[in-house]
């Protein structure tokens, strides 16, 4: 059941808000709490356990750090990625947090530093991998110490329904009787109902409270289109994003690869990262990634949990992911910093067939492949889908958007659909009458009436077929074929020739008429504005004027510089949207700097002086 608002029933409760409001304020320089934050913070001060339902960028971490920092002794978080733990362990050192990791790519230095601290009860904060923590000696060392809270992040691993299930996860139950008394938080972006159940079971959390919030993000400009030629597409929107960091997910290693070298090759800096790469590789990719560089990273899923920079602006998908869980958890990545953010996923009817027929090849129990093929089914509806994307996207965690959201692809040019019987009949008939062992494009060509030495060499121009689509395009053909595909009336085989074949009992009722067919008016996809002017435009509203928005960018470049020397990432230091409010209120004292949002006591102290010298220098 999710969270009901906060009920403070004594003084010590209220306490202990206090207490954590004052924290909030003095370490992270926020003077108030988001969305459910606070009401998770109380449970979990008062012992309770909790599963923790936000969107990426919603502010999980915070619903842990807290409690961390309000209560004795060390608050253990079970993160799945090398980079994730890095990047909070850098974040909280930044704000005067007594925080370390344990993990495999550890200095042997920094490894005996921080098992020290922790055998010293120095530490606030300590980031583990599941398997670091369930190796030999590891629980034996933390149950020595006062643990304050255990939070298991990215908690749909444990899952078997998640879309990233990993079997180390389900060993984490065992959390409750080694730590009795200890609250536990279970903390996911991504989660749909079933998924939510099975995790409080499987981390033998029933009695935890589920705090669910929306998981609507209104930056996100949701965005889908049938392939029409993905290189060009895709540039189409790198064009839009010129000098800015993005995403673009492949379905294999090899086009990773392939992709990232065809954008070198035309000057737009990229890097390729896949679980294949040499480590060193992987390793300097990801740190291009977190510099604040404006770089490209052309990935499979493997470059997935973790990334923590708040400012990608956007996410690309060349292959259609094979669920909707998988699809958000991806698209989350873009825009955490709550600016303007697009994502772009390019889908055609082979994608669709390769998915179903690697599911249907699958070694998976036969009720594990119903909730797969249910999903995969949902996803398929996303991409064909003229409604609201973003309203048919929260479905499938079981939100419901009460209207339009207004900021999806559907939302700003609206698509129709049509009476598509008699063409869906005609493509259905040609495919028949070829043989069933043809692709597209042999079965388009004598849709169209085209000649070729194949269709003269098997005869199709003596078909009956032959050239009733001709006052349709080839584009139209091909949105028609792939609609077919979607509504599995057609299959593709998954060989070399791709060839289409009917699926009797759906291709059947259509042919004969008992069926109507509505389909998708596949239209050019509207021009979107670029979303670098979008922001310079926020920027100047938000700081106020010209020369505010000059400061901004003054303070990006002290803190691009700043960065450097500390071999840590930009957004560690200040996100944006702190630099934003510096510009605007152009703060003269520190006292002022003080009260300006994110800006907390150890970071007064450490950069106080060097962003008071930059606000003047602009002045």
């Amino acid at each position: 059941m999710d969270a009901a608002p906060p009920r403070l029933d004594s003084p010590a409760d209220e306490a202990r808000t206090d207490e954590a409001r004052a924290t909030l304020r003095r370490i992270f320089g926020f003077p108030s709490f988001r969305g459910l934050q606070e009401q998770v913070i109380d449970h979990v001060l008062a012992d309770g356990d909790a599963l923790v339902l936000m969107p990426t960028g919603g502010g999980k971490s915070v619903c842990y750090q807290i409690p961390a920092l309000c209560r004795h002794g060390t608050a253990v978080v079970i993160s799945p990625l090398i980079a994730l733990m890095d990047d909070q362990v850098a974040a909280l050192r930044q704000l005067g947090v007594s925080a370390g990791a344990l993990h495999s790519e550890l200095e042997p230095e920094e490894h005996r530093r921080v098992g020290r601290e922790l055998d010293a009860g120095m530490l606030d904060l300590l980031y583990v991998s599941p398997e670091r923590l369930l190796s030999p000696g590891t629980l034996e060392r933390l149950q020595r110490q006062e643990i304050a809270l255990v939070a298991i992040d990215e908690a749909h691993c444990v899952s078997q329904w998640g879309h990233e299930f990993r079997p180390e996860y389900r060993d984490l139950a065992q959390l409750a009787r080694l730590f009795p008394g200890v609250p536990r938080l279970a903390l996911t972006a991504t989660a749909d109902p079933r998924t939510r159940l099975d995790i409080l079971a499987a981390l033998d959390m029933r009695d935890a409270r589920v705090f669910a919030a929306s998981f609507h993000r209104p930056n996100l400009q949701i965005g889908a289109e049938a392939k029409a030629g993905e290189t060009q597409q895709l540039l189409a929107l790198l064009k839009r994003h010129k000098g800015e960091a993005g995403i673009v997910y492949c379905g294999s290693r090899a086009k990773t690869e392939r992709m990232a070298e065809s954008l070198n090759a035309k000057s737009i800096s990229a890097v390729a990262f896949h679980a294949g790469l040499n480590p060193q590789i992987k390793r300097a990719a990801a740190a291009r990634f977190r510099s604040g560089e404006a770089v490209v990273v052309v990935a499979t899923i493997a470059f997935g949990m973790g990334i923590d920079r708040p400012d990608v602006r956007f996410v690309a998908h060349l292959d259609m992911p094979d669920s909707p869980e998988a699809y958000y958890q991806q698209i989350g990545r873009a825009g955490r910093d709550g600016d303007t953010a697009e994502t772009l996923l390019l889908y055609g009817g082979e994608d669709i067939a390769r998915a179903r027929y690697w599911l249907n090849s699958s070694a998976a129990p036969e009720e594990q492949k119903r909730a797969m093929r249910a999903r995969l089914e949902a996803m398929i509806s996303l991409t064909e889908t003229t409604e609201c994307r973003t309203r048919q996207l929260l479905a499938c965690f079981g939100e419901d958007l009460p209207a339009p959201c207004g900021h999806c692809d559907n939302c700003a040019s609206p698509v129709g659909l049509f009476d598509g019987t008699i063409d869906a009949q005609k493509a259905l008939s040609a495919v028949y009458r070829t043989g069933q062992r043809f692709g597209a494009l042999h079965v388009i060509s004598v849709l169209l009436g085209k000649t070729s030495d194949a269709i003269t060499r098997w005869g199709h121009d003596g078909l009956p077929t032959f050239g009733v689509g001709a006052g349709r395009s080839e584009a139209f053909w091909r949105g028609v074929i792939r609609q077919l595909i979607a509504r599995g009336a057609l299959n593709v085989d998954t060989g070399e020739f791709a060839s289409l074949s009917l699926v009797d009992d759906k291709a059947r009722p259509i042919l004969k008429g008992q069926e109507v067919v509505m389909l998708r008016e596949d239209i050019l996809a509207a021009p979107r504005p670029r979303a670098r002017e979008q922001r310079a435009a926020a920027t100047l509203a938000a700081t106020g004027s010209p020369e505010a928005a000059g400061l901004f960018e003054a303070l990006r470049q002290w803190r691009a510089a700043e960065a450097k020397t500390q071999a840590v990432p930009p957004y560690v230091i200040f996100h944006d949207t702190t630099l934003r409010e510096l510009a605007a209120v152009r703060p003269r004292t520190m006292e002022e700097l003080g009260e300006v949002k994110g800006v907390g006591a150890s970071k007064l102290v450490r950069y106080g002086a060097a962003v008071l010298a930059v606000v003047t220098a602009a002045a």
